[in-house]
């Protein structure tokens, strides 16, 4: 499967994309950027890597606008176009970790393996299962949560206030967090963990989300890639049709990459378990979502 005739008219040609924390449902989301951006690619294949629904905050208040309906129907085109569509769920949409194996096109699981075009093993996980704080304090994780939306908050007053005098956008919470010691100790120490367990699998790397900051690092001859998020950096990690790497942001121009695609295995994958509200919904959501139900979880 080939890019768009934009995309290809400018030379690219994208195998895979890799995208996590969309968070639908937080008032910080950046709904509409990621929406252009699926519209603007037609890959081989399509991970959702966790977190793209935000079951913590529809708990509290259910906020879906049109734009999420937009987003699943996006999706559901991509898929009748040829897409392969893996989603493997996060900890702010954990609910689905009890949907089973498959529901119509999407492929569900909380790991799977993709195979390069180049032939190379990377672990897809979505990361919060070795987070310390989620697997064994949660209210420190929830309470974490909260301080990261103060932030997001005060980030995007103090960005009209920029805008206002025409100066460049400022990431607050990049900021804060590049220059918390403790908190760049967990993130080193969270890479590591994945760059073990992707090891224990006999994997050349892991793709994963959950702590918001993309990234691809080298860990012990482990390949380790962060594909970010959708709400301060609306960023993707893209695999090209020669196995090649790389973060993208939104708006960001890709540069031309024109190589043979690669036919190989696109992914194995690991079953699960089962169990959710109904809603009126458009497109795939209102199917993925009828049978199982998910409000009835989200709200307990």
């Amino acid at each position: 499967m080939s890019e768009k005739p934009g995309a290809r008219a400018a030379g690219r040609q994208i195998r895979t994309i890799f995208v996590s924390d969309v968070h639908l449902g937080c008032m910080h989301s950046r709904a509409d950027e990621f929406l252009e951006f699926l519209k603007s690619h037609e890959p081989q294949s399509l991970y959702l890597v966790g977190d793209l629904i935000d079951g913590w905050k529809l708990r509290k208040k259910w906020r879906w606008p049109q734009s999420y309906n937009a987003i699943f129907d996006r999706v559901e085109e991509l898929s009748d176009n040829g897409t392969e569509i893996f989603y493997t769920p996060g900890n702010h949409d954990k609910f689905l970790r009890d949907f089973g194996k498959s529901f119509g096109f999407v492929t569900l699981s909380d790991e799977f393996v993709h195979i390069t075009a180049d032939g190379r093993r990377f672990l897809i996980i979505h990361g919060d299962q070795f987070d310390k704080f989620e697997t064994g304090a949660q209210w420190l994780s929830v309470l974490g949560s909260f301080a990261y939306d103060v932030l997001l908050t005060a980030n995007t007053l103090f960005n009209r206030l920029l805008k206002r005098n025409d100066q460049t956008k400022f990431a607050l919470s990049s900021a804060v967090k590049s220059r918390v010691k403790q908190l760049m100790r967990f993130i080193s120490d969270y890479e590591q963990k994945l760059a073990s367990h992707a090891r224990q699998k006999l994997c050349e790397g892991i793709i994963c989300g959950h702590i918001h900051a993309p990234n691809i690092l080298d860990i012990d001859g482990i390949n380790y890639c962060n594909t970010g998020d959708w709400v301060e950096h609306c960023s993707a990690l893209i695999e090209y049709s020669d196995g090649e790497m790389e973060i993208v942001y939104f708006d960001q121009e890709i540069p031309a990459i024109q190589k043979q695609i690669f036919k190989t295995p696109s992914a194995e994958l690991n079953a699960l378990p089962h169990e959710y509200a109904e809603v009126e919904l458009s497109g795939l959501l209102a199917r993925f979502l009828k049978r199982c139900h998910p409000l009835r979880l989200i709200r307990r």
